[in-house]
């Protein structure tokens, strides 16, 4: 790391000044940037009222794109090529130098002061290495302070006398305190984790990734880059990020629009599927037979068993004429497009045409010469709306499932060989409600709905979906997000070792195939930059018991001392409140996770010894740090700091034991810096002797 001392190609500067004069230079031409955007007169441009609309909407999101964010680092980097790379800039000598930030600033000349970090330029930040410089002689790191520029470090790639050591800038930035939501990891991105990033757009990628391993940053970095690369293509088809609830999406909420991205929507696969109102819960054995993927055929049927054949011909009177298509006709258009691998909506929607143009074969066979008018008109006859609505009537998915879900015999016949007897029981809700509208519909039900919506009416596909948490999901759930990328990608990000759903995914390739998206590639991440060696290693004696076929994760980050285990014998919840307390006393947010069921317990505690509290996913600041965290909502969390209550009521509050141990798994491995686990009870047999 480097204060004001000597470099060749600086000798006459004072090296850290220069940094900073060209960050206020930087910082000036943003402003100008941006003043030139608010500048703008729309006022002769924009032809109608819409258009102005949509134009000044634009102007705003560029606005608010190029704000100057006080304590974020206009740029954290620079590369010095040995050779030109382009059109020389006016610093370059013999190569070029780029500065590396999260946009593009020009001077008003137009030459660029930063290089956003997604342009290929930039791609050597990531990848090069002593090993395959890529032409880059110099990589320069900066450290801020408040937003203040107080140092550099550089690595020369192109120099074999130099050490290959870890970067201390780079490590300081990885260790930074968690306060607040979220941060993106723009300036330490790894060369793993770039090659994922930048991916091409047409392919779908899953990341199995080990606590710390950052898999969550690189989905999010993984969007911002895609937009920067096929903007015009993902601005007409749409992103989205899929989380596994509320409090996670609002904890990364802020990573996106710190890359200058600010039309990504958010969303809880609850949420996608929300043509219901959720209001009750599904017993474990009920839950898992819904989410199974064999409840797309059972619908299917469903949504196909009212279709009826006729028994009766269709009369057309047009005029003085009378045309008439026989039963074994319609039976013959009806059976062909229940053939076809078509919506239930579509067909219904191509039937009168195709009864309207048996009508018109007719007529012209006896000597009249019909237009498309004139089927049109026939598709529009009484007689034809007639047999359409007797023999393929309208679905409504809301009461088809409903009817499914209440009526024992409908579910028996288009459950037949599909589901067992028992099975059936399963599925069936204990006390039927009258209606759609008063049934108290559970979350899994909702994804039945979603999918007898798409079986009548096709979902519109996005351009590219990232799912995170994706472990969770049961077969349906995943149909539910493919319908959404169906014509797109994706990028599917998850933990084996992290399920805690009596469904969780066995294995990614089953997960893909119900996805959709089978020829997904497949990258697996095991080195952690965020969770000390200590306690990773210590929430790996876990795994061969929870996930026997992952490879025990490492760390890049070597803390003694980040791990406290202690058996306590007085009072547990004292214990463990004055642990936080002890906690709180260092820089950083501290995380307090227990069991569900004792969650009370401890609110009750922090707020008698006046430590005050934040819930799971709220914005912690300087004076709030202290968050309670039930052990179900832990996961894709992290914290400085982490007091992990009595992990033996964290395995007990689950189904079952290997549901338990993941679930532990998962609140053992969010610390950042260190954690105290404290317990009065037997730990697991897997971590009783450390």
């Amino acid at each position: 790391m480097h204060s004001p001392t000597t470099d060749a190609a600086d000798a006459a500067f004072d090296p850290l000044q220069r940094e900073r004069d060209h960050l206020s230079s930087s910082r000036a031409a943003l402003r100008a940037m941006r003043e030139d955007v608010e500048s703008l007169d729309l006022r002769d441009v924009a032809g109608t009222w819409v258009s102005a609309k949509v134009l000044s909407r634009q102007i705003e999101q560029r606005v608010t794109a190029l704000a100057d964010l006080a304590h974020t680092p206009l740029f954290f980097g620079r590369l010095d090529y040995l050779h030109a790379v382009g059109e020389e800039l006016a610093e370059g000598a013999s190569g070029e130098r780029f500065y590396i930030g999260r946009r593009h600033v020009h001077d008003s000349d137009g030459d660029p002061m930063v290089i956003d970090w997604r342009a290929p330029v930039s791609q050597p930040f990531y990848r090069a290495s002593r090993k395959e410089p890529m032409d880059v002689e110099r990589r320069r790191r900066f450290g801020y302070t408040g937003g203040e520029l107080t140092a550099y470090e550089d690595e020369h790639l192109s120099d074999p006398a130099e050490s290959d050591t870890r970067s201390a800038l780079l490590a300081a930035e990885i260790e930074r305190p968690r306060v607040g939501p979220m941060r993106d990891i723009v300036a330490t991105i790894q060369p793993e984790q770039d090659e994922i990033v930048r991916a091409d757009v047409s392919g779908t990628i899953c990341v199995q990734g080990a606590p710390g391993t950052g898999k969550t940053a690189v989905g999010l970095h993984r969007v911002a880059y895609l937009l920067y690369a096929h903007r015009e293509r993902l601005a007409r088809t749409g992103t989205l990020v899929i989380g596994p609830n509320s409090s996670f999406l609002h904890y990364i909420e802020q990573v996106l629009p710190a890359l200058g991205e600010l039309d990504v929507a958010q969303a809880t696969v609850q949420q996608l599927v929300a043509h219901v109102e959720v209001r009750g819960t599904d017993g474990a054995a009920s839950a898992l037979v819904k989410g199974d993927a064999r409840m797309a055929e059972v619908l299917r049927r469903a949504v196909q068993a009212g279709i009826r054949l006729p028994e009766e011909p269709c009369v057309v009177v047009r005029g003085a004429r009378r045309w008439r298509v026989p039963a074994h006709e319609l039976t013959g258009i009806i059976e062909e497009l229940r053939a076809r691998d078509i919506r239930y909506g579509a067909a219904r929607e191509a039937l009168p045409q195709r009864i309207a143009h048996a009508v018109l074969v007719k007529m012209e066979h006896g000597g009249e010469a019909p237009d498309d008018r004139v089927q049109d008109a026939v598709a529009r006859n009484a007689a034809v709306k007639a047999v359409v609505k007797e023999c393929w009537p309208p679905v409504d998915p809301v009461k088809l499932v409903h009817r499914l879900l209440s009526d024992p015999v409908f579910l028996a016949e288009c459950a037949d060989g599909v589901l067992t007897a028992d099975e059936q029981r399963a599925v069936l809700w204990e006390k039927p409600a009258r209606s759609a509208r008063t049934a108290a519909w559970s979350a899994a039900d909702a994804v039945l709905v979603d999918e007898a919506a798409d079986l009548v009416q096709r979902t519109p596909s996005l351009g590219h979906v990232v799912l995170d948490e994706a472990q969770d999901l049961s077969p349906m759930q995943y149909r539910a997000v493919g319908r959404r990328c169906s014509t797109g990608s994706a990028t599917v990000l998850g933990d084996l070792a992290q399920g805690t759903t009596p469904w969780a995914t066995g294995s990614w390739p089953e997960a893909l195939q119900h996805l959709g998206k089978p020829a997904a590639h497949v990258e697996e991440l095991t080195q952690g930059f965020r969770v000390p060696e200590e306690v990773i290693a210590y929430a790996s004696r876990l795994l061969p018991s929870i996930a026997p076929g992952l490879a025990p994760a490492t760390s890049v980050r070597d803390a003694p001392d980040s791990l406290t285990v202690r058996q306590v014998t007085g009072d547990p919840v004292a214990a463990v409140v004055e642990a936080c307390r002890t906690a709180l006393a260092a820089e950083g947010s501290t995380g307090l996770i227990a069991a569900d069921a004792r969650i009370p317990l401890f609110a009750a505690a922090l707020a008698e010894a006046g430590l005050p509290f934040l819930d799971p996913g709220t914005e912690t600041t300087a004076e709030a740090r202290l968050t309670l965290v039930p052990a179900s909502l832990a996961k894709g969390l992290e914290y400085d700091y982490v007091v992990l209550d009595e992990p033996a009521a964290v395995v007990a509050g689950e189904s079952d034991e290997r549901t338990g141990l993941r679930r532990l798994y998962v609140a053992l491995t969010r610390a950042v810096s260190g954690l105290q686990v404290l317990h009065a009870e037997p730990l697991p047999e897997q971590l009783a002797d450390r």
